[in-house]
Parts: C-alpha cells; structure tokens; sequence
C-alpha cells in the first residue's frame, strides 16, 4: 500500500506541488492524505484542493499556547489517519509524538549543520551563505525532532556557490536539488529502507 503522508506547511506550498507531481507521475509510492497548514491563507491549500487532498487549517495565532496548537495539528493529522508526515515550508516548531518519531521529514536549504537552526530559512539561509564565502551550499533531507533542523540526516548532496552568486541564483540551485532529494528520501521511507542509529540513518539495500 502507498504510504500514507501528511504534508504540513504555512506558504505557497511550491514543495508540496513538487511532492503531488512526483505522486501523479508515479515516481514516488504515497498518497497524500491531508494538507495541514499553520496559515489560513496560505497558497499551499489551494493547491491542495485543486488535486482532490483534503485541506485544513490549524492557525498558530487562534492558539494561546504551544501545547494547543499543536493538539490541534496532530488531531487533523490523525484524523487522516497519515503514516508520516512531510514538511514542506511549515514555520512553526513541532511537538513530537512517540509514535511520529522519525516519521517527520523536513529539506534544509544547505548542507546541515552549516546554516541552519532558528532563524535560518529561506532567503536568510543563501544570504548567510554568501556573507560567509562559503565555496558550496546544497540540500539536506533530514528527521525532524523538538529542535530546528537537528534530527538524524538521511539525504545531503551540495551545490557549487559561483563568484557572481546572489541569494536568487543560489536559491534557484539549491531548490532544483531540494526538489531531486525530498522525494527520493520520501521514497525510501515508503520502502521502509531507512534504519536509524542514534543520529545516523542507514540505508537498507
């Protein structure tokens, strides 16, 4: 059976299409149970509804607390009764379930733990990147846990950072190899391929 994956984000939701595509083409072995954003606004519902996947919205600012939100959020999840969930663009920190745990996956717009942690998203990550003269950035495909960008790594491949590079150009090239990897990881959590040790993920043949 497919794997069964909620998909959570708080924006245009450009991931998740990336994520429906690789579903539709049959290139990744899931089916999309419900998408949970953080905004009720946010484009990525849209998307959502226009494939048929059930959109729903769980807004941080209707929540007094961490602990409500977040009740909130695995309810909807559960309710679709999803094996795993996928982040794509969700600004808000998860409170992990037992039973989620290395069932979260998340793509970092570097190459983790260089730029990454609170604060470091989006275009702040390729700003940072340029700032620091890094010689190369790229993506990671990692388990998310209760702090940011910290869980076990699964995928990482890098991308060259060029003389002329401004944070659109290396954004442009870092997202074409954020879309190859997160759904290559995703698949291989389809095929429960991922075996975790301590913070390192092995990869069964």
């Amino acid at each position: 059976m497919p794997l069964r994956l909620a998909v959570m984000l708080s924006g245009n939701g450009s991931t998740l299409q990336n994520l429906i595509d690789h579903v539709e083409d049959g290139a990744l072995d899931a089916r999309i149970v419900c998408v949970v954003s953080s905004r009720a606004d946010a484009y990525g519902l849209e998307r959502a509804r226009k494939h048929g996947i059930p959109a729903i919205a769980v807004p941080r600012k209707d929540h007094s607390d961490a602990a409500s939100f977040n009740a909130a959020i695995w309810r909807a999840v559960r309710e679709h009764e999803a094996q795993a969930v996928a982040l794509a663009g969700f600004m808000s920190l998860l409170q992990i379930p037992e039973d989620f745990v290395n069932r979260i996956v998340n793509v970092h717009p570097a190459l983790i733990p260089a730029f990454s942690g609170h604060g470091m998203y989006g275009h702040h990550v390729h700003e940072a990147v340029l700032a620091y003269g890094a010689k190369i950035s790229g993506a990671t495909v990692h388990f998310v846990n209760e702090q940011y960008d910290n869980g076990p790594i699964i995928l990482q491949e890098s991308v060259p950072v060029l003389e002329d590079d401004t944070p659109d150009t290396l954004a442009e090239r870092v997202m074409a190899k954020e879309r190859e990897l997160y759904p290559k990881a995703l698949q291989l959590l389809a095929e429960d391929r991922l075996h975790t040790e301590g913070r390192c993920v092995r990869i069964r043949s």
